[in-house]
């Protein structure tokens, strides 16, 4: 009875490691979490920061490290998703910053500047002693500036070469208009040359058959006289 009893007690102490094991907090998991992204191992990272927010969803610190380690995998817009989330409910102003700040570098690495601009100054209203995030907003306002001046060259470049075509297109069009007219005008003069040559043709054929026929009949009397003069010399 001994032996059964030591063995259950051995039994009931490993249980009880067990459920101690398996109720580990989302501080647990926060800490290690923390630790495999100092490590750089950022997708464990996310597992135990999501493990942390099934135990408590509302949990703003693994909200906003789950957003970071999204972020270090290139997943951009899982990440702004959870920073977006975690700003709705946190309330300590330093971390709000913080989160800012980061959507801020977010939105400017996608050249979203003026949305950038707006998550620099959410930030700053937050924390306004933060030197970093005020060189930010300031570089990210000259990029917009420069930007829209760039955007400006274009479109009065782009004018430019639509109204230079229009004007080309307008030249080939008269060109072609009066290359038509002068083919037209062409083919009128070729005709009116060609009936003015008719006529002449066939007045010169009128004026030879005519000659032909008075110098026939030139010839008929003359040979009439001729005959007439044998006659009378007969005679």
């Amino acid at each position: 009875m001994m032996k059964k009893f030591y063995i259950l007690s051995l039994l009931l102490v490993a249980s009880a490691g067990q459920v101690l094991a398996q109720q580990k907090t989302d501080r647990d998991y926060l800490r290690s979490g923390n630790k495999l992204y100092n490590d750089s191992l950022f997708i464990k990272a996310e597992v135990d920061y999501r493990k942390a927010l099934e135990i408590n969803p509302k949990s703003t610190d693994a909200m906003f490290n789950l957003a970071n380690a999204l972020l270090m995998q290139q997943k951009a817009k899982e990440a702004m998703e959870q920073y977006e989330s975690v700003s709705k409910i946190e309330k300590d102003k330093d971390k709000l910053a913080q989160i800012y700040h980061n959507m801020g570098v977010m939105l400017q690495s996608a050249k979203q500047l003026p949305q950038c601009i707006e998550a620099y100054k959410e930030s700053l209203r937050n924390n306004p002693k933060d030197d970093e995030t005020r060189y930010n907003l300031a570089l990210a306002q000259k990029q917009l500036k420069d930007q829209q001046q760039n955007q400006q060259n274009q479109d009065q470049q782009q004018q430019q070469q639509e109204q230079k075509e229009d004007k080309q297109d307008q030249n080939k069009d008269q060109q072609e208009q009066e290359q038509k007219d002068q083919q037209q005008q062409n083919q009128q003069q070729q005709q009116q040359n060609k009936n003015e040559m008719s006529k002449e043709n066939a007045q010169q054929l009128l004026n030879a058959v005519m000659q032909d026929e008075k110098n026939v009949q030139d010839k008929v009397k003359k040979q009439i006289q001729i005959q007439g003069k044998k006659l009378e010399k007969d005679w």
